[in-house]
């Protein structure tokens, strides 16, 4: 079982043994354009070839005989949840899948009952989706969002916590916290922030969107209420593939969007089956895993991972003479950077469409606290030229 770190400043941590084969070495397995240096795993993960030969074998016996093929369809799920429960530090019993984590959110949200008065707390590194998805649901009961101001650049595990404490009142029924922040990157002490919310007698939900195949997690000690994670990011399964954990006292009054025929049969009949759709994305997790297993393992994939992120922004800041924003023991496979330019917000996506256009460079650029950002994602099939190129195609004047 992948278990979480013990000691130490678990995302500083070095390799245990040889860094797995990447960059030219293993691209191969990849679709990827190669005329484009794609620095954005994390936006949307790239599913490899095997995988994605696994899961159109998949669709050809879904196609050959669909109504056998979805009417049996309950087991082989409850089978996979155990492959990736053992992944993941899980049972399979508390886990259920949906198309992404931000579904996840909305159906946690959406069985709570809000009421006037109620806040529900997060922090201003929320992902905007979540933040959408929690204005929505409190609003409907008259409860009220309130984010955390946690400073950005030069941050630290402490501020995390000290930010929730300082913006926490009675109130509080609710905490969505980030694992790995999407905007900027950072390992939230998700540990602490749930112990927390335990003192305090709040409910947490925990958007791990970007943990599986990044860093390791054990859901089952975390201690969380709710946990929602993207398979399809770091973990090489087709898209439209996530997880949801659930403790267990609370499986019974958590219910899918789409209510269909498990309506009140239990947890698992009411989510394995919420009516016609291709479920091949999770059906092909053992294939993924299996993938990464003949790499070297997950464990080894993440730290491979966190070597060619410090690698890769340890030569982009050199180039541009900037700052990390951000201490290495927050970082894991992802890092916002500081560009070498000032922009103002609104200019990011024309920043991002020059890059492309101009230099064949794929990298998210985007505002955070009043100015832009440029995050880099190391994946295994990220090549040493793709960093050098993303670092020559910018300057003081902006791009090139």
């Amino acid at each position: 079982m992948w278990r979480g770190y013990a000691g130490g400043s678990p995302h500083s941590r070095g390799l245990r043994g040889a860094p797995l084969k990447h960059g030219d070495a293993v691209r191969h397995h990849w679709n990827l354009d190669p005329d484009v240096a794609f620095c954005n795993n994390g936006s949307f993960g790239a599913t490899p070839i095997p995988v994605m030969e696994a899961q159109r074998a998949l669709r050809d016996e879904m196609e050959r005989q669909p109504v056998a093929f979805h009417m049996g369809i309950g087991p082989r799920i409850r089978a996979v949840a155990d492959v990736l429960g053992d992944v993941v530090g899980a049972d399979g019993r508390d886990l259920v899948f949906v198309d992404n984590a931000t579904a996840g959110v909305n159906t946690v949200l959406a069985s709570l009952e809000p009421r006037p008065g109620d806040v529900w707390l997060t922090t201003s590194h929320v992902y905007n989706a979540v933040r959408q998805a929690m204005r929505h649901f409190a609003g409907r009961g008259g409860a009220k969002v309130v984010e955390a101001d946690l400073p950005f650049p030069t941050p630290s595990p402490d501020a995390v916590l000290d930010a929730l404490k300082a913006a926490w009142t009675p109130a509080v029924r609710l905490v969505v916290i980030d694992h790995i922040t999407s905007a900027t990157g950072l390992v939230f002490p998700v540990e602490r922030v749930v112990a927390w919310c335990r003192e305090v007698g709040a409910k947490v939900l925990v958007d791990s969107a970007h943990v599986p195949g990044q860093i390791p997690f054990d859901l089952n000690a975390l201690g969380a209420d709710w946990v929602v994670a993207n398979c399809h990011k770091w973990l090489f399964t087709p898209k439209g593939c996530a997880l949801l954990w659930v403790r267990r006292e609370l499986q019974a009054n958590l219910h899918p969007l789409v209510i269909s025929h498990g309506y009140g049969l239990g947890f698992h009949e009411e989510f394995d089956w919420v009516g016609t759709k291709d479920p091949t994305p999770w059906l092909a997790i053992p294939a993924s895993i299996g993938f990464l297993r003949g790499l070297g393992g997950v464990e080894a994939l993440g730290a491979t991972q966190r070597m060619l992120r410090r690698e890769a922004a340890a030569h982009i800041l050199g180039v541009w003479g900037t700052k990390a924003p951000a201490p290495d023991g927050m970082l894991a496979a992802l890092q916002t950077l500081e560009p070498p330019f000032q922009a103002e917000p609104e200019m990011a996506p024309a920043i991002h469409d020059a890059l492309l256009e101009r230099h064949g460079v794929e990298v998210p650029v985007f505002p955070f606290g009043g100015r832009v950002w440029i995050r880099i994602s190391a994946q295994i099939y990220t090549r040493a030229s793709d960093w050098a190129r993303l670092a020559v195609a910018v300057d003081a004047n902006g791009v090139r």
